[in-house]
């Protein structure tokens, strides 16, 4: 039998929260609420202690805890056999981000703190593997010169890459035809044509000098991407090409409207 049990840490923990405080993640606090559940054999412990995490500080402190959580458990004649460690691995988004950790050296973090508790482990580093494998190929259809700043509309919108609307996420654009060294660049507010005010990638960027029809990409897109995609104002999802060397295959098509369209049924008693 399965015992479910969520517990949360304080709401600052995003970033992995104080594990060295004992009322946060892993602490005291959770050895309390651990202790006031009864009943079921726990088999299994799951932590995640947040995204986009750089150094593995946090995490040796975690692990550090879930093992210490599971010997005691054990002592008091619970069979803990598998561990599963979340994710939380972050990938550098802008090119002045420090390198995330090697995964040999996130390896040996795991088998240094938990290697020893004979465990199934489990991880998630999903970011880390599909984040920098995948760019969003926008292009420029109008240049807006505005009253205190200039726009840079493309055709990609909001629905195809939603996370720097959503939350603010930065996403590198660059031009796909690179440009001349020490070319001229301008500060743009980088839109897509929908219309909504959220609609926005970025504001301020400052970005080579581009022309209506040219290409540009947003790096590190293949992590909550495509799959927080929509057709939100009937959009159609945008392809999705699979690239190996100068090899390319289209492995998702660009559905057309009368797909979108009928998909939708009008019952029989309407």
């Amino acid at each position: 039998q399965h015992l479910g049990v969520l517990l949360l840490a304080q709401d600052d923990a995003g970033g992995g929260g104080d594990l060295a405080d004992g009322q946060d993640a892993g602490g005291n606090l959770v050895q309390q609420r651990l202790e006031q559940v009864v009943g079921g054999t726990r088999d299994e412990r799951d932590v995640h202690i947040g995204s986009q995490l750089t150094e593995l500080e946090p995490f040796e402190q975690a692990y550090l805890k879930v093992a210490d959580l599971t010997r005691r458990l054990r002592s008091e004649g619970h069979t803990i056999q598998r561990l599963d460690l979340g994710g939380g691995l972050g990938i550098p988004y802008e090119r002045s981000n420090s390198a995330p950790p090697l995964p040999t050296d996130y390896g040996a973090l795991i088998k240094r703190t938990v290697g020893d508790l004979g465990c199934e482990v489990e991880i998630e580093p999903g970011r880390l593997i599909s984040g920098n494998a995948g760019i969003l190929v926008a292009q420029v259809i109008y240049l807006k010169n505005g009253e205190g700043r200039d726009f840079l509309i493309l055709d990609a919108a909001m629905n195809d890459l939603v996370r720097p609307s959503m939350y603010g996420a930065h996403h590198d654009i660059v031009p796909v035809a690179e440009p001349p060294v020490a070319a001229p660049t301008q500060e743009f507010d980088v839109v897509g044509p929908v219309c909504e005010t959220g609609d926005t990638f970025a504001k301020g960027r400052d970005l080579p000098l581009v022309a209506e029809g040219d290409l540009v990409a947003f790096r590190s897109a293949g992590a909550y991407g495509a799959v927080m995609a929509s057709e939100y104002n009937t959009r159609p999802l945008i392809p999705e090409v699979l690239v190996n060397g100068d090899q390319f295959a289209v492995i998702r098509a660009r559905p057309s409207f009368d797909e979108i369209l009928n998909r939708d049924t009008i019952p029989e008693w309407l």
